[in-house]
């Protein structure tokens, strides 16, 4: 009896150990997934500014360069939705 007791207790020691190893580990995941997504913000603000600025030349290879930091801009955006998720992008649209 006090064999089963033992084991049982030992295997519960264990399990709490991994259970707060990989809370800890999720915790700095979800940190660095924050900091990613502060980084990401900023960039696509630079974006948006540098795309405001208006065009004065039309040579095709400035042209590219603009679609492509425009792709880029929305790359962006669509990797900070994916990582945030739909629902909380659309609880911040309503408190704003």
């Amino acid at each position: 009896m006090y064999i089963i007791i033992s084991i049982i207790f030992l295997l519960l020691l264990i399990t709490t150990y991994y259970c707060i190893k990989f809370a800890l580990m999720i915790i700095k995941v979800q940190e660095t997934i924050e900091e990613s997504l502060d980084i990401l913000d900023k960039s696509y603000n630079k974006f948006n500014k540098i795309l405001d600025i208006p065009i004065f030349y039309n040579s095709p290879e400035v042209k590219a360069v603009i679609s492509e930091i425009e792709y880029s801009r929305d790359s962006l955006l669509y990797i900070a939705n994916q990582l945030v998720g739909k629902k909380e992008i659309e609880k911040e649209e309503d408190f704003e």
